[in-house]
């Protein structure tokens, strides 16, 4: 069999037997349930595409950046409350 690969990462046999074991021992159901991407506010986000020029788009990760912000996705978000004065 050829080399496994997650994300082009060359995973051993051995890491992939520790998660067959994991998995055989089962999982706690609420705890995987709360795994993803954090909420957006309160209840389920909506996905709102938005076309920025290159320039925008540059000084927005430049700001995202130097406040310490995870991503521009955060950064809109800041903007866009900031704007409607919602917390």
């Amino acid at each position: 069999m050829g080399e496994e690969k997650i994300r082009g990462q060359a995973v051993s046999d051995e890491q992939i037997q520790a998660w067959a074991d994991e998995a055989e021992g089962g999982y706690d159901v609420e705890t995987l349930r709360r795994r993803g991407r954090p909420s957006a506010g309160e209840g389920p986000g909506i996905v709102v595409p938005v076309r920025l020029d290159a320039r925008t788009l540059a000084a927005l990760n430049e700001r995202a950046e130097s406040e310490g912000l995870a991503n521009r996705s955060e950064a809109i978000r800041a903007a866009v409350r900031a704007w409607l004065h919602v917390a």
